[in-house]
């Protein structure tokens, strides 16, 4: 059985009636265990064009490989949408800082410092717009101490977009410099990863966490290792092992999720999820992912109660969550099925999900009204009325 997966591309009204109908507010069940089964000297570095953008699979190695910061994963988008990390300010910001570095306005180093400040990738363009800085002795002398770090982050973003020879360069800079780091120890593996050299990277890993064994940033490589190898069972024991020592890493956890809900390891990522809604109990994401798994799981107490999730996170985001709606909807049907025949206690009010249907006519009469139709019968296969 797979996760229900109602994909609709709509915005919410622009002043939705927020959904306050909630009698019963969720709690979690937690019955379930994880299974564990230089000097500055002239530098000139030639830039060479990344090459077309390259999908999750054809790159799988590359981009597992070569972020220094945390993981990495094109399934982030699991429950519909993202934890917004980006003001809409800082976003309008970096944007209009690109367009002007892009077309020769200047402010190529207040970008680079946006882009490392907000942690967003835009590997492409710190690897052109870094170069040009560090290619010329003038700019880059005028950085200060400031230039060790536009080496590292030129350095990451070269593996990025497989340019190795650069992030070679930029490694020998820093090894100069810095002899003894750790610090560049950590770019020195993920360079051994980037070019697949998987055992003398672990080794490199395994030598920088015998002196520092809390680097949480070698613990994580050593995951997306195993991840970009195939390796799924490591990693899920990496993972483990991981969070043993840091339990309160929430991206650890959800990265754990996505991978037991990848091996339709149900019971295990609704564990991680729970883990999530206690440290985080107003992110709408892993309420809508909570009510996703146990949706799945079947069975009467899970429906009713990833009905209560679905609820939860239509409370959170004021009504404004088609795919928790549709939820709600898909849980009174399956209930409605199990609890034929059964106890009147079992049976549940049809306010909830006459109110959800209701908010989903209104949402598609709004923004598709030419799939209103469809919607309609959708609803009445389910045989749930608004």
């Amino acid at each position: 059985m797979y996760l229900c997966c109602v994909s609709v591309s709509l915005e919410s009204p622009s002043n939705p009636t927020p959904l306050t109908f909630l009698k019963q507010k969720p709690k979690s069940s937690l019955t379930h265990t994880p299974t564990l089964t230089d000097q500055k000297k002239k530098y000139t570095i030639a830039y060479k064009p990344p090459q077309q953008k390259q999908t999750y699979k054809e790159k799988k190695t590359l981009r597992e490989g070569a972020l220094v910061f945390g993981f990495y994963s094109e399934k982030n988008q699991l429950c519909g949408e993202l934890l917004k990390m980006v003001s809409k300010t800082e976003e309008t910001q970096l944007s209009n800082l690109e367009t002007q570095v892009d077309n020769g306005g200047g402010g190529a180093w207040e970008y680079l410092c946006l882009v490392r400040k907000l942690k967003v990738r835009r590997s492409d363009r710190v690897l052109k717009h870094g170069l040009s800085i560090l290619n010329d002795p003038k700019k880059r002398s005028s950085l200060g101490p400031d230039e060790w770090t536009l080496y590292e982050q030129v350095a990451v973003a070269a593996m990025d977009c497989q340019s190795l020879d650069v992030a070679k360069d930029c490694i020998k800079v820093l090894q100069k410099k810095f002899p003894e780091s750790k610090r560049v120890g950590r770019l020195e593996g993920m360079l051994l990863e980037a070019k697949g050299a998987w055992a003398e990277a672990e080794k490199a890993y395994s030598s920088l966490l015998e002196d520092n064994p809390l680097d949480q940033v070698i613990h994580k490589r050593r995951v997306a290792m195993a991840k970009a190898q195939g390796n799924v069972s490591v990693a899920i024991e990496w993972l483990n092992k991981y969070l043993e020592i840091f339990m309160a890493d929430h991206d650890a956890w959800r990265e754990l999720a996505e991978i037991y809900v990848s091996l339709q390891m149900y019971k295990q990522a609704a564990f991680c999820y729970e883990e999530l809604i206690l440290s985080q109990p107003m992110v709408p994401l892993y309420h809508l992912a909570y009510a996703d798994v146990l949706y799945t799981l079947g069975g009467l107490e899970n429906l009713q109660n990833a009905k209560k999730y679905y609820a939860s996170t239509i409370d959170l985001t004021g009504g404004k969550n088609t795919r928790a709606l549709f939820g709600i909807c898909l849980c009174s049907s399956a209930i409605g099925q199990i609890a034929k025949g059964r106890n009147k206690d079992d049976k549940e009010s049809p306010e909830l999900q006459s109110l959800a249907a209701t908010a989903l006519e209104r949402e598609y009469k709004q923004k598709a009204s030419d799939k209103l139709s469809l919607l309609t019968a959708a609803l009445k296969g389910l045989k749930v009325t608004s």
